[in-house]
């Protein structure tokens, strides 16, 4: 079966309770809740979350064997790391970048994305479903590859 990871940056395992204002209330949890519904019996999601820049790194270079596809929302890291640029340009497949803010509404240096150079979609202000259309869209992309999975 394909996999998905679903990885999340910087301050993110505070979702619902960091400027909810901005985020809203849902948890990191009900990410994972609504990304494994949108991938259903195509995709296995597998998570995960790190405030740690080499963290990311690593389990994107882990997925280059492990996954068909990438979703990764890397907060912050979005505006400043060619590290997680570099390498998400080793990884193959798909990969979609997400907002759960509308970050072109935000701050200017918000406005920059490294991640989108790479990135095969982006999806910015629609809250926690940002990851379910993006799981959507992967499970499209690796079932038109005709994908197995590497796992």
């Amino acid at each position: 079966m394909p996999t998905i990871y679903l990885l999340n940056g910087p301050n993110l395992n505070l979702l619902g309770q960091r400027q909810p204002e901005v985020y809203g209330h849902e948890t990191l949890d009900d990410v994972l809740t609504l990304a494994r519904a949108a991938a259903g019996d195509a995709a296995r999601v597998e998570a995960f979350q790190s405030n740690h820049e080499g963290q990311l790194i690593d389990w994107i270079h882990e997925a280059r064997r492990a996954a068909d596809a990438i979703v990764i929302n890397p907060g912050a890291y979005t505006h400043t790391s060619i590290a997680i640029l570099d390498a998400l340009n080793a990884f193959e497949g798909p990969v979609f970048e997400v907002h759960i803010s509308q970050v072109h509404k935000r701050e200017a240096f918000r406005h920059h994305s490294y991640v989108s150079l790479r990135a095969d979609g982006v999806i910015a202000g629609l809250g926690i479903e940002g990851y379910a259309a993006a799981v959507r869209r992967a499970v499209a992309l690796i079932g038109a590859r005709g994908a197995d999975g590497p796992s």
